[in-house]
């Protein structure tokens, strides 16, 4: 996958508008770590910051830094204590306070949340930031966004996409599979949050591109096709499935959101990881909660396309500002304030606003239902192919509780001011019906599950 000839050129679309992209080198290919002090010269770069945590320093992080030392570029390695560190307040305040202001690159060494608090630090001080990927274990590492946890709240802040991105297939193909598995959950997202995409487009006027989408399909087609050999580590296939989730991340930075990647079953785990962290537990990984978000979306896509709405009884509906501040203060907890002062924003449940998306619904409805039928695999195919890297198909298998599947479900999307299924359901009255009809589904697993 060529994916250089993406970068240093404009590329005038038929969407209407211009893509580009600000990576200047992506190197993914046998020998990609012994060429990195090269691609920093080549940056015009001269002291390096690099970031790595307890695992990803013993991956590739002192490689890394004894390459860097051996070519004559000053390097201060910063190895946050520990094996997966959470981007909270507390993390960000420490790197800064280590940042050394003579530096003019980031390294970020590792994956998803080492990179994105290396954008977020990079961009606050002004400098670049470049990753040396230690996993194929998401989709976000050239993205023009840092996704944070601040004030409980898992929040996407706009940065800078990292100047350059370096993955060496060896190192890859020795990540723990479940990262690979995470990498597959979070591709396999974008079934659901493409068409989430194209029915924002039909329901709000929301911009649109379908180069984009192919672009993101491509992606999902390499790591479908790829799967089969990621199960030995082959590092051929691992090599392929990380081009495709940088490819991924190019399609971001050309509509400069995450919303060709990011749907409703990213809404679903961010929900679940904030409501794991302030019980006081780490979550699973980003990829493996997007896993089974998406696994939830494509059951309730699918039986959304058998639906019949009842539009005239969704008008009638007035939403209760008092009680559903109440439902926000119980869902969230910490995180309630944060989500009130979005929706007051937002208006995304002002009542005019539900009714006008209404009109649209119905306008839409059987172009959304065949569109359902045509655009998303069955849930079956998708459970099968996470199982075979050791994702998750359940809950319990993510030690979650089948109720934090159905507050997700009635509320998660709350945390975004983006139109997706979870939105869809809310305005077709449906919410309610679809999130305990969800979470029993996943309880009587969970009994025989106990009885076995």
């Amino acid at each position: 996958m060529d994916l250089n000839r993406y970068l240093h050129r404009t590329i005038r679309c038929g969407c209407g508008r211009e893509h580009t992209c600000s990576v200047r080198c992506i190197d993914i290919a046998e020998g990609a770590l012994a060429r990195l002090p090269g691609h920093i010269q080549a940056l015009g770069c001269h002291h390096v910051f690099l970031v790595a945590d307890r695992n990803t320093w013993a991956a590739a992080g002192k490689q890394a830094a004894d390459a860097l030392d051996a070519a004559g570029i000053p390097c201060v390695s910063y190895v946050i204590d520990a094996d997966e560190p959470v981007p909270d307040e507390a993390c960000i305040g420490a790197l800064m306070m280590a940042f050394p202001m003579e530096c003019d690159l980031v390294l970020a060494v590792g994956s998803g949340t080492i990179n994105d608090l290396c954008k977020f630090v990079a961009s606050r001080t002004g400098r670049e930031s470049m990753i040396l990927a230690t996993a194929p274990s998401m989709d976000g590492f050239v993205s023009p966004g840092a996704a944070l946890m601040l004030n409980h709240m898992k929040v996407t802040l706009d940065c800078r996409s990292p100047v350059a991105v370096v993955g060496d297939p060896d190192i890859l193909s020795q990540a723990p599979v479940r990262l690979i598995a995470a990498g597959l959950g979070d591709t396999l997202g974008k079934y659901t949050c493409l068409l989430d995409w194209k029915l924002a487009h039909w329901i709000t006027g929301e911009y649109y591109c379908p180069e984009v989408v192919r672009m993101v399909r491509t992606a999902l087609e390499t790591v479908e096709s790829q799967s089969t050999a990621v199960q030995t580590r082959e590092p051929a296939a691992v090599q392929a499935v990380m081009e495709a989730l940088v490819l991924t991340g190019i399609a971001m930075s050309f509509t400069g959101n995450s919303r060709p990647a990011s749907g409703c079953e990213h809404h679903l785990s961010h929900f679940w990881e904030m409501r794991t962290l302030m019980a006081g537990r780490m979550p699973a990984l980003h990829g493996i909660q997007v896993g089974l978000g998406t696994i939830l979306a494509l059951r309730m896509y699918h039986e959304l396309a058998e639906e019949k709405p009842d539009f005239e009884l969704a008008m009638a509906v007035q939403p209760d500002p008092a009680a559903w501040e109440q439902h926000m203060r119980a869902c969230f907890l910490d995180a309630a304030d944060a989500v009130i002062a979005l929706e007051k924003k937002a208006g995304k449940n002002d009542p005019e606003a539900r009714n006008r998306r209404l009109q649209a619904i119905r306008l839409h409805w059987n172009e959304i239902c065949q569109a359902i039928r045509d655009e998303l695999p069955p849930t079956e195919d998708m459970q099968a192919l996470l199982l075979s890297l050791g994702g998750a198909v359940t809950p319990q298998q993510m030690g979650l509780e089948c109720s934090l599947v159905q507050e997700g479900v009635e509320v998660a999307r709350e945390l975004r001011d983006r139109y997706t299924l979870l939105q869809l359901l809310w305005d077709l009255n449906l919410s309610e019906v679809y999130a305990r009809r969800t979470a029993d589904a996943f309880r009587v697993t969970d009994d025989r599950i106990r009885e076995s």
